[in-house]
């Protein structure tokens, strides 16, 4: 019983952490995100089944940096890592706008100046920018539920501690 409770206060401790709450949900909601875009890219369609997955892969690592970054910002300016536990109307946004600010560059940037990748002509995109829609839609809508999943997570996870010391 010891060792099983040792093991579970490892892994509590980590489910505590924002930071990781965050980079989990991102990830998870935004692979399958990064899955569906692949109609709107050139070539994607095409594309080895494999080196799809790892393109893919590596845009939700990005994707997981970037949702972290923005945390970071809200936590910078809010002063507290712990504001996922209340976050308000005014959190939300900051978390949403850095994304998309961060979001709107690296497209402009692999599009743009690298040629990293082309959107598809089907992509509707930003004017004078050029961003294509679902990487901005992308931003809109996962943050927050990411921030959603990540408060439960949290709250739940002091709850069984405040259980365990009982």
């Amino acid at each position: 019983m010891a060792g099983a409770r040792a093991g579970y206060s490892r892994s509590s401790r980590l489910l505590a952490i924002p930071e990781f709450n965050v980079a989990l949900f991102a990830f998870l909601l935004n692979y399958p995100w990064e899955f569906l875009q692949v109609p709107y890219f050139v070539a994607m369609p095409e594309m080895a089944h494999w080196d799809a997955v790892i393109f893919c892969t590596r845009a939700t690592m990005g994707d997981v940096l970037i949702a972290l970054v923005a945390f970071w910002v809200v936590a910078m300016f809010r002063r507290q890592r712990s504001w996922l536990l209340r976050p308000d109307a005014r959190a939300i946004f900051a978390f949403i706008a850095t994304g998309i600010v961060i979001t709107v560059g690296l497209e402009w940037h692999a599009t743009e100046l690298q040629q990293r990748w082309q959107y598809a002509e089907r992509m509707p995109t930003l004017p004078l920018v050029g961003t294509g829609l679902t990487p901005l839609l992308q931003w809109l809508v996962l943050p927050p539920i990411i921030v959603w999943l990540a408060r439960r997570q949290m709250l739940g996870e002091r709850y069984l501690q405040q259980i365990d010391r009982k």
